[in-house]
């Protein structure tokens, strides 16, 4: 099985890659969804939060409070540390059940979504890790776009890797500077470059029909909220 590691910084469009691997046709083990789903009402995640940081970082139902999470993490490497760590141990831990998964399945070749490339349970599991950067004016314009303030834009991005740190670790590095068509471009050849050099059969991503599509669904999701693309 061909295991592609796909990250990248807030804002840089790292899901949006990867939602373009599973248009693909490749199955897709998105890290941000387990976080969620560890951190709701009775996930593994919970106890050893409240161990570390105390009962009020949950909420009423019992999961984590992210908004209250989110702006003392974000405000203090130290914290942000502690709070990866808890719910890292607990992401890779389904994050390997999954891959075990896939792998009696044969699936052949599996994508990891990823916004922290950590080396245990990613950067060693992954055939090849694909980083997706985009410059800091344009990611501060697509978070502003999503309702985060530029303030919060620059201190989250601050608390993340550098452009030449995930350099050191990125076998393909992919733009996201322009449009989402040049996006599309750049997945596309990428996936004809690693794939099919070893016969793993994909969807193409430029029919005329499917790729509209995708860029009015693209255009739809500036809309959205998010922290950790």
């Amino acid at each position: 099985m061909f295991l592609i590691g796909i990250t990248g910084g807030i804002g840089c469009g790292k899901s949006t890659v990867a939602r373009l691997c599973r248009d693909a046709g490749l199955a897709v083990i998105d890290a941000d969804e387990i976080s969620r789903e560890v951190t709701l009402p009775g996930g593994t995640a919970i106890a050893p939060i409240i161990e570390k940081f105390g009962k009020t970082m949950v909420n009423t139902e019992g999961g984590l409070d992210r908004s209250k999470m989110a702006k003392l993490a974000f405000g203090d490497r130290k914290v942000l540390d502690q709070l990866s760590q808890i719910i890292h141990r607990e992401v890779i831990t389904e994050m390997k059940r999954r891959i075990d998964g896939h792998v009696q399945k044969k699936t052949k070749a599996l994508v990891l979504d990823v916004p922290i490339p950590v080396k245990q349970g990613f950067r060693d599991t992954v055939d090849q890790v694909w980083v997706v950067w985009a410059d800091e004016n344009v990611r501060i314009d697509r978070l502003r776009g999503r309702g985060v303030t530029e303030e919060e834009a620059r201190r989250r991005m601050a608390m993340q890797m550098t452009k030449d740190e995930y350099e050191e670790i990125a076998d393909r590095m992919i733009d996201n500077n322009q449009d989402y068509v040049q996006l599309v471009d750049q997945v596309e050849a990428l996936l004809k470059q690693e794939l099919g050099n070893r016969g793993i059969r994909f969807e193409s991503l430029q029919k005329t029909d499917v790729l509209a599509e995708k860029i009015v669904s693209a255009e739809e999701d500036k809309a959205d909220v998010m922290t950790d693309e």
